[in-house]
């Protein structure tokens, strides 16, 4: 699949937790297709803004939220469950939490909760779920062990292993390399890239040479105003925004 048309459209949302603004009428569209990066530095908004998406933020008492959001032109709030809405917008932490079962379980635990139950297509599940995520090879032999025994770079492709297994439409990263090392960083980021030929990501990153590695547009978040947007490659060499090169080259952050 190639970044086309949009898949979100986000409208003015605006985020509040008591006197504290974390989002201020910020609109964007999302494309089909792309990985879009999100950089900034601490207290930005980033996380807030993916929160919205999957309404995570719902489940913080705290948080008002104002705005509209469009998933393929449904409002997510007045078209759609939460429960159908994660089903389609699937999130990655930056700390893995797998499920204190086994690794196949662990596939197989989300696709159950929906109804699936043919062991065949449970199984077919865990291999493909794997093997997206860049881990099959290392765990096929040991599927029934549990998953707490992987290392930190395997939980967290594990975790992603897990989303996909519900075959989500977009995919939330949240600073998912902020705890790896350079080589499991590297195995997420190549997970990361191939998905994007069926998924649509965004990627919330604090590295912003990451951002440079994979991003197809990359949008600058500062206080809660997005700063800038535009092509990763435009960013990263011409940005527009005095600031944004400020960012980029370390002068704050």
């Amino acid at each position: 699949m190639t970044a086309g048309g949009v898949k979100i459209s986000v409208q003015d949302l605006s985020v509040t937790y008591g006197r504290v603004r974390a989002l201020k009428g910020l609109s964007i569209d999302v494309l089909d297709g792309e990985i879009l990066t999100i950089i900034g530095p601490s207290n930005s908004g980033k996380t807030s803004f993916l929160r919205c998406l999957n309404r995570l933020i719902d489940l913080d008492a705290q948080a008002k939220v104002r705005g509209r959001i469009r998933l393929d032109e449904e409002d997510i709030r007045n078209g759609l469950s939460s429960e159908d809405l994660r089903k389609r917008v699937g999130m990655i932490f930056a700390m893995p939490i797998p499920l204190p079962l086994s690794i196949r379980d662990n596939i197989t635990y989300g696709p159950r909760m929906s109804g699936q139950i043919d062991k065949a297509a449970l199984e077919r599940i865990v291999v493909e779920s794997l093997r997206a995520a860049y881990l099959w090879d290392e765990v096929r032999d040991r599927l029934g062990q549990p998953a707490q025994k992987l290392s930190g770079g395997q939980q967290q492709r594990l975790c992603i292993a897990r989303t996909l297994a519900l075959n989500p439409e977009v995919i939330l990263f949240d600073e998912p390399t902020s705890g790896l090392d350079p080589i499991s960083t590297a195995k997420v980021e190549e997970a990361m890239i191939e998905l994007r030929k069926a998924k649509t990501i965004i990627l919330v990153t604090n590295n912003t040479k990451q951002a440079a590695r994979v991003g197809s547009r990359t949008a600058f978040f500062l206080m809660g105003d997005m700063i800038e947007l535009g092509p990763t490659a435009d960013m990263f060499t011409v940005p527009r925004d005095r600031r944004t090169e400020d960012y980029i080259v370390g002068r704050f952050g």
